[in-house]
């Protein structure tokens, strides 16, 4: 019987974390940042700086090119109040983030709402700036969001102008402060490239020009794909049990030629940099899987209890590439994009990577249950290690590089 994570008490995977510990400003040099190494049962303390020295010489890594997006807007009201707006995705006719920033006159999306209760429906939020007015009118609400409608003029710009001159930096709500001009580039990568994330692939942000001259000195290779991080990357686990829980859909993208690169260094030690990472890639497996079980005419969305329920006996990672990759050349089609909502938990069996970049996350999240499946109950001595030796914790914390835990 498949193991199945449902059952799963949110409760195991507490943990106290004291105020103190989260770092509400990122360090003033990136690769300064400390780096745990966790590695066949055994810690030890580095610098990210050192990341390169860590990695096997022939080994690769895959990392989330993403790009976020000033997706906070903040409206005074007339009687000084505030009512701040949140974007979390585009309505379902739009298609992703990505398609939405090049919309002209419009766009409708699902957003958060801070001060909703001070909205009254009937009346659009008013901003003008740079000569731009916008106008933001409340469509309907949902069960965990809010439909808002944006518009402008002139007509002619397009959204992605709206929320450059509109929206400031989505900070991470835990953080408690409002966003100050250097989180416009601290809080992104140095390799993003492709916009459309409301929260950051954090695991990256580590990264500088320096570290990764380092990584091709020593010909470790990099490769690249996309998920559009939404909001839900923080939404706590409240239910009692996993089963109660819904997982957020995003956005993948994969390139035929990634794929291809994937497929031929099969056999090469991969690391993924940071968990979306490793999620667009568990989640490239299952599809091919999907598509050998359904063979559907489009390319399947991943759901999040898939992996529980199909079955994948004696497909290999592989095959799932031959599979995705015959698939997308049929169609000649260049890449993959389609949406996941895949939830790693324990129980869950990591099929795709032998070593995981990631920071520390919150008690209870989604990100934590990612780890312990990754590395079973030793999260818990890493974890602890960690809080022990003053490593700073969460968005812009330190760094770990936790290696799978090996099966006989």
């Amino acid at each position: 019987m498949k193991p199945d994570p449902r059952n799963l008490p949110i409760a195991d995977f507490d943990y106290s974390l004291p105020p103190e510990k989260i770092a509400v400003y990122p360090l003033e040099q990136r690769d300064q940042a400390r780096l745990l190494q966790y590695k066949d049962k055994s810690i030890t303390d580095h610098f990210f700086y050192d990341l390169p020295n860590q990695l096997p010489a022939n080994s690769w890594l895959v990392f989330n090119q993403t790009k976020v997006i000033p997706a906070r807007l903040v409206f005074e009201k007339i009687t000084g109040g505030q009512i701040e707006v949140f974007c979390l995705e585009p309505v379902a006719s739009l298609g992703d983030m990505n398609h939405a920033l090049s919309n002209t006159h419009h766009v409708s999306l699902h957003c958060l709402v801070g001060g909703a209760s001070k909205w009254k429906k009937d009346t659009p939020l008013v901003q003008v700036k740079e000569n731009i007015r916008l106008e933001v009118a409340m469509k309907s609400k949902e069960q965990d969001s809010f439909v808002l409608q944006f518009s402008w003029s002139p007509a002619h710009h397009t959204f992605a102008k709206i929320v450059e001159v509109f929206g400031q930096t989505p900070l991470p709500p835990y953080l408690k402060r409002k966003a100050v001009i250097s989180d416009s580039s601290r809080y992104q990568t140095v390799y993003a490239t492709k916009e459309g994330s409301v929260a950051a692939p954090t695991a990256g942000l580590h990264f500088t020009e320096e570290v990764l001259q380092q990584l091709d000195q020593r010909s470790i290779e990099r490769a690249q794909v996309i998920l559009q991080v939404g909001a839900g990357t923080f939404k706590p686990v409240k239910a009692l049990t996993l089963k109660d829980h819904p997982m957020h859909q995003e956005w993948i993208e994969a390139s035929l030629d990634f794929l291809k690169n994937w497929h031929h260094r099969i056999q090469q030690p991969l690391v993924a940099v940071g968990t979306t990472s490793l999620r667009t890639l568990e989640s490239l497996y299952w599809l091919g899987v999907k598509i050998k079980r359904e063979a559907p005419a489009v390319i399947p969305t991943l759901q999040q209890w898939d992996p529980y329920q199909l079955d994948a006996t004696n497909i290999s990672l592989q095959e799932s590439l031959e599979i995705l990759i015959n698939w997308l050349e049929k169609r000649n089609l260049d890449r993959l994009v389609t949406q996941t909502a895949l939830l790693i938990a324990p129980g869950y069996s990591i099929k795709t990577i032998n070593g995981l970049l990631t920071n520390f996350h919150q008690p209870r999240s989604t990100l934590l249950l990612l780890i312990a499946a990754l590395v079973g109950e030793e999260w818990k001595k890493i974890y602890n290690h960690a809080l022990e030796n003053k490593y700073r914790f969460l968005s812009y914390g330190d760094s770990s590089l936790l290696w799978k835990i090996k099966t006989t």
